[in-house]
């Protein structure tokens, strides 16, 4: 993902990890533990109209000097089945980066997740190769919908804070040397 030229590096922006789980996640669905952990909640799913649920994962989040973000999933949760919750596991590793290239600047990242559930009792004579389709779906529309929110929030939310960078540096009122003083 190409990032235009700014007065402030975006790899200063990514040192503030914080900023980029508030850029991707929705307010109303994420809780901050921590400097480095938050609480993230999907919206409620629906797995093949039978089971209604919502995921729910503790990220840590940490940058390097450089830039480079790092997530990593510490806990999660279904909420709404209790059945599923017992068997269910997440694992989420993931790395956003900026990269220089002939002079320009992108983001590059990756992220790979991981979910294992053992299936409750109806699902046991649904055919595998449909389960394997229903949940690989499910999982390429939460990967897909973080990657919509990083292109569409993630530089807005960067662009935004180097403006407001800017008008912290800039003096309001400033006087010139040599300027003559007044006596009153």
């Amino acid at each position: 993902m190409p990032v235009k030229d700014a007065p402030k590096p975006i790899h200063h922006y990514l040192r503030q990890p914080q900023r980029l789980v508030k850029a991707i996640a929705d307010p109303q669905l994420m809780e901050q533990l921590s400097d480095h952990e938050f609480r993230l909640k999907m919206r409620p799913l629906n797995f093949m109209d039978i089971y209604h649920f919502q995921p729910t994962v503790v990220l840590g989040v940490w940058s390097d000097s450089k830039g480079t973000v790092f997530l990593r999933s510490q806990d999660c949760e279904i909420r709404g089945i209790d059945y599923i919750n017992d068997r269910f596991s997440l694992s989420l590793k993931g790395k956003l980066s900026p990269q220089e290239h002939d002079g320009k600047t992108y983001l590059q990242g990756q992220a790979n997740l991981t979910v294992k559930v053992d299936l409750p009792p109806p699902l046991w004579v649904t055919p595998k190769p449909l389960l394997q389709v229903t949940g690989n779906s499910l999982l390429k529309g939460v990967l897909g919908r973080i990657k919509q929110r990083l292109l569409n929030q993630l530089l807005m939310d960067y662009y935004h804070w180097v403006d407001s960078q800017s008008e912290l540096i800039e003096p309001q009122n400033s006087i010139k040397f040599g300027d003559p003083c007044t006596d009153s």
